[in-house]
């Protein structure tokens, strides 16, 4: 009955999860363009490798981005800029003329009264000055009204135009436009030069001490701008043009020829293939749209069952564990969807989504294989609608490989750089690459797509932070956090070796074997390196009932019965749990020292137990670890590293023979008792493992030289 409740768990959880695929295949197709796809596949540069091809239907002709990005270059270059006059300017500025000006006369007049004491001349004096004061404020109304008929700017708002005197603006007054050269016009500063220096130059003339007058009259307060630039009008009549611009530049007429079978596409040849191209797919997603969300359905779940058949047979723990499968199908969602937001925007360039973190995601919490085969599911996906699919698929599988292969020992300082800096490098020589093969030359590289993939390697440097953010999410571990935890100052590791030292130094040896052969044959070293440090912090509790914390002579087994000595000696698993909770290590971990013994019996009391009393299954049970047995590569190598290290204690004397024949035996009588049958390693692991395990307590346990004694 468990068997067949214990089938139906697994077989609807099998089901659940799968909903968990066809969830992400519906959002995958639903970030899809609604286009078809076209049939044909060509390169610019290379021969037309299909038969004739003869134009199925009437199209246009697009022009290149270079074509439309001169012609929209050279409409900006001869727009004129809007500006609105504003009449009102003249009248207020005149206003505020004469009142400055009479205030400013009166103190003048009366400083020169008091200094020359006209006493006679004074009615004469009087007079001259009036008909300078009125002469000359005359000429400036003039020339403010000069001015102004000009027209007066502020320089920040033709800031951008000063640089070319030529260029005209537009003047919208009283609902009519006028244009007008920028030279003609004043800017605010110089509108108040010409007027001091046309008043400074009469002003002379007729007395020196009216120069000094007007070097110290506030012109600033008087002269304002008076044509404002319309920010507005002028954006809105450059949309208009810009709009207005023609993306084709001819049509192909039904029955045309195109191309013809192995001609070279290059040139007037390629640009008319990509017109039909776009038509084609175009044409097709408004005819036939049903059909072809049907076709990229099937598509998207060919490759997720792809997805899911690799991990069936290289990850099956991946697929028994929702967060990580929620995990890898939202980060290909992710990838997917903002790819199809670039491309829609019609703005951004592909080339600026860094798809790499796709590949440096998954290294940082799985293997590198897994890492390869996710990355090109991902760039499939993508490469299926990107322009250039080929091109697209080329340089992000170089770049995601590049990533990968450098990825070695991320935890250390740097090494993110090194990556990110290889990959934008990879990027870089693909493209160039295929852009000389293509065209034979340099003339169609284009260099704005370099500062896109500069763009790129930063996303990758700032996105990798959310590394941290996601262990916390779905409960990975990553190796940063490994090497924090497998840090001997850590306070659980400091405990560790005050209270149980024999311990502490049996986790080491531990540790240092169980790395060393999982380095062999092929698994995690950091990950099983911080689990046999930890594996029996259970031991804190009662150090003094395992023989590696006793002191000499001292053996408190002697006072109790065989039971109760196993009993303790297996509550080391679960006391360690519970320490390992307490102390919030990741559940990792702690499935180290909970699997580390597997469903073994503490051998030792159940022979001294056998020997006394009958054997039977109910007290068979009390001598066995609850377990349950190893489920992975790295734990199962613990398991045989922790056997062995406590057994190798025991010898008396060291010799090859004896290590081989310990390592051996232990080995095999773990295996018999089918504790690896949960765990993916091979046969082929297992023997090299063995040779590890040797070559290391060989090294450990080296015999030194005897030296003759000195009479």
């Amino acid at each position: 009955m468990r068997k067949l409740l214990r089938f139906f768990q697994i077989y609807y959880r099998g089901i659940f999860r799968s909903f968990y695929f066809l969830f992400a295949i519906i959002i995958i197709v639903s970030f899809l363009p609604r286009e078809g796809k076209f049939k044909y596949e060509f390169q610019k540069g290379k021969p037309w490798m299909h038969e004739d091809l003869i134009a199925p239907f009437d199209f246009p002709i697009y022009k290149t981005e270079a074509e439309l990005f001169e012609e929209r270059n050279n409409i900006l270059k001869d727009f004129k800029p809007f500006f609105n006059y504003d009449s009102s300017v003249l009248s207020s500025s005149i206003t505020q003329f004469r009142l400055d000006f009479d205030r400013d006369w009166k103190l003048f007049q009366q400083k020169l009264e008091d200094r020359d004491n006209l006493d006679k001349s004074i009615d004469l004096k009087k007079i001259n000055l009036l008909e300078i004061k009125e002469k000359q404020k005359k000429q400036l109304i003039d020339d403010i009204k000069f001015i102004y008929n000009k027209g007066v700017v502020d320089p920040s708002d033709i800031l951008t135009i000063t640089s070319q005197p030529s260029l005209s603006i537009t003047l919208l007054e009283n609902n009519k436009a006028i244009e007008t050269e920028v030279g003609e016009v004043f800017t605010l500063p110089k509108a108040i030069a010409y007027i001091q220096q046309r008043i400074n130059a009469e002003a002379e003339k007729d007395d020196p001490e009216l120069a000094q007058f007007w070097q110290k009259f506030n012109f600033q307060k008087i002269i304002t701008p008076n044509l404002l630039y319309d920010e507005r009008t002028t954006e809105r009549v450059k949309r208009e043009i810009l709009g207005n611009i023609s993306l084709t530049k001819g049509m192909v007429q039904a029955g045309e020829r195109i191309i013809s079978h192995e001609e070279v596409v290059k040139g007037d040849k390629y640009q008319v293939l990509e017109s039909l191209r776009k038509e084609y797919e175009r044409k097709l997603g408004q005819e036939n749209g049903f059909t072809v969300i049907i076709g990229q359905t099937l598509i998207v779940a060919i490759l997720f069952f792809m997805l899911f058949l690799f991990l069936l047979n290289f990850r099956t723990e991946i697929l028994s564990d929702d967060s990580k499968i929620l995990f890898i199908l939202l980060l290909i969602c992710f990838i997917v969807g903002l790819s199809s937001l670039v491309l829609r925007s019609n703005t951004i360039n592909i080339y600026v989504v860094p798809f790499a973190i796709v590949a440096i995601f998954i290294r940082a919490f799985y293997d590198a294989r897994l890492a390869l085969f996710i990355h090109l599911v991902t760039i499939f996906l993508i490469g299926f609608f990107a322009p250039n699919g080929y091109e697209f698929v080329l340089i992000n599988f170089v770049a995601g490989v590049v990533a990968i292969a450098s990825l070695t020992n991320l935890y250390r300082s740097g090494n993110l750089f090194y990556t990110v800096s290889l990959v934008l490098l990879s990027y870089f020589a693909v493209y160039f690459s295929l852009v000389i093969v293509q065209d034979g030359s340099l003339k169609a590289f284009k260099w704005f797509t370099i500062v896109w993939f500069s763009i790129n390697a930063l996303l990758l440097l700032a996105l990798y932070q959310l590394v941290y953010l996601i262990e916390k999410i779905f409960g990975f571990l990553s190796d940063a956090t490994l090497i924090e935890l497998s840090d001997t100052n850590q306070d659980l590791l400091r405990k560790l070796a005050e209270v149980a030292p024999g311990t502490f130094q049996h986790s080491l040896q531990v540790a240092n074997l169980a790395e060393a052969a999982i380095y062999k044959i092929g698994g995690n070293p950091l990950l099983v390196r911080t689990g046999a440090l930890y594996h029996d912090i259970g031991k804190m509790n009662n150090p003094y009932y395992f023989i590696e914390n006793q002191p000499p002579e001292f053996n408190p087994h002697q006072n109790i019965d065989y039971e109760e000595s196993a009993s303790i000696i297996i509550k080391h698993v679960t006391e360690g749990i519970n320490i390992a909770r307490k102390n919030k290590l990741p559940q990792q971990l702690i499935d180290f020292i909970r699997m580390h013994h597997g469903t073994n019996k503490v051998k030792y009391f159940y022979r001294l137990f056998k020997d006394k009393y009958t054997e039977t299954v109910e007290d068979d049970l009390k001598f066995i670890y609850p377990g349950p047995r190893p489920n992975s590569k790295e734990i199962a190598v613990l398991m045989m590293a922790d056997s062995v290290e406590a057994a190798s204690r025991s010898f008396k004397r060291i010799t090859p023979q004896a290590i081989d024949d310990l390592v051996e035996g232990i080995i095999d009588n773990l295996q018999g008792e089918g504790q690896f049958n949960d765990a993916n390693i091979t046969f082929k692991d297992i023997s090299t493992i063995k040779q590890v395990f040797k070559k290391k307590l060989m090294n450990i346990y080296h015999t030194r030289i005897e030296y003759p004694e000195q009479k």
